[in-house]
């Protein structure tokens, strides 16, 4: 299938340097993956003008490179900077990385690492670097970052996460000297770039390729280690960057838990809810009782019917109502609120959260009521179809809620498949964070859509096997 070129930005030694990167996609019924340049280097470029410029004469001296072939190749060469200027989620923070094992792991941190350490992969494994593949697979908490926070979590996590600080801390200069070795700035035409340079879109700061901003999420924290109801709209990924959406490198990042998928589509400039901003905030309804419990009723319609359950987030970390990575659900909320007034008052993960015994109470009592919010209905059936007619056909309220769902639920069992098959590295994360994130300076991706349709479906499934009927 012929998979997109995408523009990325590394941050290496010499500075940010931006070249295009081919994911993974199959041709002849074999998998290639590719980067702009040749058998010894990868060309890189200060902006996406120099960028621009060198494929414009590069197309007519006919000067070979690796992405010559791509299937895609002929639309690139028409492309503006502002198509060839990658977004903030396609950067790749390499010389940052021993910054950020310096820190606790949080969601972000880990999420941010995962995509780094995917594209660094990538290029060694594309590029034939041994001495980069020889780091990555020195300790298992590389590949453990496609797991999310959780798997840095307790005292074996912690050792974890340890063992990576300490394998970056002494070995990720390897990394680096391997990578500024790899890259080459190839001549450009100056007039050229010049002209096509004041051609493009100014950011918001004047520049031509706004700068990426450092931000702290621990400043937004909430100090209480408290359980909270929502979407998680300002913590998840795209598995996701979904950057998150984050893996794939980023990311992944899917937009969305889009979490931890993907964390670019959860959260507006001020890091808060998109959904309380609508809200004045002097005409706010008094919390109900599910919000001051901190825990949601959710529902889910699939093509077997619809369920209730119950799921709050501990230290933005999902907690479903179930256990060992099974969800207890009902057909209806009567059954639900029966069942919790009886043999579900224990004996599962919700009933560790400190404000469970009031649900219990009010069950016992016949007071709680049950009522879900539209913000946690989840709508299944006609993702898979749609997602085989392609972007234009997806609902992206319907599929951001669904892949919220399948991340959040993945991330509770410990299971790293789903992230990684939402990354925007494969095939599916990248359409998904396309339908997320529509960008008019991004190159649409290319039917066919069966390959990436049929590993939704495998996801669904994946899901749905989850789902248990007490």
């Amino acid at each position: 299938m012929a998979q997109d070129i995408v523009p990325i930005t590394l941050a290496l030694t010499d500075g940010d340097l931006v070249t295009l990167w081919a994911p993974r996609w199959r041709e002849d019924g074999e998998e290639w993956e590719a980067f702009l340049g040749d058998d010894d280097h990868v060309f890189a470029f200060a902006d996406a003008a120099d960028l621009a410029a060198w494929i414009r004469t590069s197309d007519a001296d006919g000067t070979p490179h690796d992405l010559a072939d791509h299937p895609a190749w002929g639309v690139v060469g028409g492309l503006s900077v502002d198509e060839l200027t990658p977004e903030d989620i396609q950067r790749y923070d390499v010389i940052g990385a021993p910054e950020l094992v310096a820190d606790e792991p949080d969601t972000w941190t880990v999420d941010d690492l995962a995509e780094i350490t995917a594209m660094v992969r990538s290029l060694a494994d594309v590029c034939g670097l041994g001495a980069v593949t020889a780091v990555l697979d020195s300790t298992p908490a590389f590949a453990a970052l496609g797991q999310g926070v959780a798997a840095f979590g307790g005292r074996d996590g912690g050792a974890l996460w340890t063992e990576l600080a300490d394998v970056v801390a002494e070995r990720w200069d390897d990394v680096l000297d391997a990578l500024d070795a790899l890259v080459r700035i190839p001549e450009v035409d100056v007039e050229l770039a010049a002209k096509l340079r004041a051609t493009a879109t100014p950011s918001p700061n004047g520049d031509l390729d706004a700068a990426t901003e450092d931000s702290d999420p621990a400043a937004g924290d909430d100090p209480e280690d408290a359980p909270h109801s929502g979407t998680q709209e300002d913590a998840q990924n795209l598995p996701a960057d979904p950057e998150a959406v984050a893996t794939d490198p980023q990311d992944s990042a899917v937009s969305g838990p889009l979490a931890d998928a993907p964390d670019e589509l959860r959260s507006d400039t001020a890091g808060e809810s998109l959904r309380s901003d609508l809200a004045d905030a002097d005409e706010e309804p008094e919390p109900g009782f599910w919000e001051e419990v901190g825990i949601d009723p959710i529902s889910i319609l699939s093509a077997e019917g619809e369920v209730v359950t119950l799921r709050c987030f501990l230290d933005d970390e999902p907690v479903f109502l179930g256990r060992d990575g099974r969800i207890d659900v009902f057909p209806h909320v009567r059954a639900l609120r029966t069942w919790i007034a009886g043999e579900g008052a224990d004996g599962h993960d919700l009933a560790e959260v400190s404000t469970w015994a009031e649900v219990v109470t009010a069950a016992v009592g016949g007071d709680l009521e049950i009522e879900v919010a539209p913000e946690n209905t989840y709508v299944l059936p006609g993702l898979a179809d749609d997602l085989a007619e392609g972007p234009q056909a997806v609902d992206p309220a319907q599929l951001e809620l669904a892949v919220e769902l399948f991340l959040d639920a993945a991330d509770w069992a410990g299971d790293a498949d789903t992230r990684e098959a939402l990354a925007t590295s494969e095939s599916l994360g990248w359409l998904v964070s396309f339908v997320l994130r529509p960008d008019p300076n991004r190159l649409t991706p290319s039917p066919p859509f069966q390959r990436e349709a049929t590993r939704w479906r495998d996801l669904e499934d994946r899901f749905l096997g989850r789902l248990r009927h007490p």
